[in-house]
């Protein structure tokens, strides 16, 4: 065996791994599943069913290769072009690639999620959560699938990403510019 060899990297989290590191931190949750969903629109019948916050999620890079995990309200307005001045990011945002989201928080595409920031051992990843969302009971997330949702409570989700070493940097999030808004003064 060479011992001048890196480390290999830790596997992913699976859900189950999560909600066992969940219960280790005393973070409450209840999760249900259901059909596989990937965009907000197909996630209107889990919002009935389960009160509080529904999420989406932007993985995004700015050009200088940082990382960015923006965790909006489901159907919050965010204008992208003007997104990187309130997250400190060098230059305009475009999303990260699946190979890159796997990579760095190990979740597929359709699953990006708060919770995958537990994957992110090596910090890479900065955590932005707006604002709005922040000041609601409860937070509803995918637990590393979009195969079922999992509802946290506010204070104990941010809590848990604290502790796993991502604790979320508070943020109000840029709406687009209403229609024929020209952004003159």
């Amino acid at each position: 065996m060479d011992d001048t060899a890196p480390p290999s990297p830790a596997a992913p989290l699976d859900p189950q791994a999560l909600f066992a590191l969940l219960d280790r931190h005393g973070t409450p949750h209840r999760t249900v599943e259901h059909e596989a969903v990937f965009t907000v629109a197909q996630s209107r019948a889990i919002e009935r069913d389960l009160p509080g916050g529904h999420t989406k999620n932007l993985f995004l890079k700015d050009k200088k290769g940082s990382l960015f995990l923006v965790t909006a309200e489901a159907h919050a307005a965010v204008d992208l072009k003007r997104l990187h001045v309130p997250l400190g990011a060098a230059s305009r945002l475009s999303f990260g690639s699946a190979d890159l989201l796997r990579e760095t928080l190990g979740v597929e595409p359709g699953s990006v999620t708060p919770l995958a920031l537990a994957n992110d051992r090596a910090g890479r990843v900065r955590f932005f959560l707006d604002r709005m969302l922040a000041g609601l009971d409860t937070i509803n997330v995918h637990p590393l699938v979009n195969t079922m949702t999992t509802a946290i409570p506010t204070p104990a989700l941010v809590a848990f990403l604290a502790a796993v070493g991502h604790a979320p940097t508070l943020v109000d999030l840029p709406a687009p510019p209403e229609a024929g808004e020209t952004g003159a003064p």
